[in-house]
């Protein structure tokens, strides 16, 4: 083997401790792990709590489209970190910095128009249909 291989040999040796670690544990905790079942462990789980409803119960399609909101605002600040740490080196050439600056309020534009849109469809008007309608009954009960 040569030299060039030799970074590697440190990566297959870390990958081979980790795999062999985790199998260790698992063999140790099947051999070793207390076996004593009961209706209580054997059943669903839900935070601690017994379960209330049905998991096959319809859920609202705007919870889905805020998740799908976040992850895109959330990639959106995973893009930004690296552009914000290499801005001060985009800037040595004097038209590369303004380049950069070009793109990255393209990109935020893009996304602040996306925002723009759904916001204004009344997709992020659900959480408020909720408190409205819950002040409505409470209203009603008094």
């Amino acid at each position: 083997m040569g030299s060039e291989f030799l970074p590697y040999v440190a990566i297959i040796i870390t990958i081979v401790v980790a795999v062999g670690i985790a199998l260790a544990i698992l063999v140790l905790n099947a051999v070793l792990g207390p076996k004593r079942p009961s209706e209580a462990k054997m059943g669903p789980f839900e935070c601690g709590s017994d379960v209330v409803d049905t998991p096959r119960k319809r859920i609202n399609v705007r919870f889905y489209a805020v998740a799908i909101f976040f992850v895109v605002f959330d990639i959106e600040a995973l893009f930004l970190i690296p552009i914000a740490v290499a801005y001060r080196d985009l800037l040595q050439p004097q038209h590369l910095g303004v380049f950069a600056l070009f793109a990255l309020l393209l990109f935020i534009g893009v996304l602040a128009i996306g925002l723009w849109y759904v916001w204004g469809k009344g997709a992020l008007d659900w959480a408020f249909d909720a408190l409205t309608s819950s002040a409505a009954r409470s209203d009603a009960n008094e």
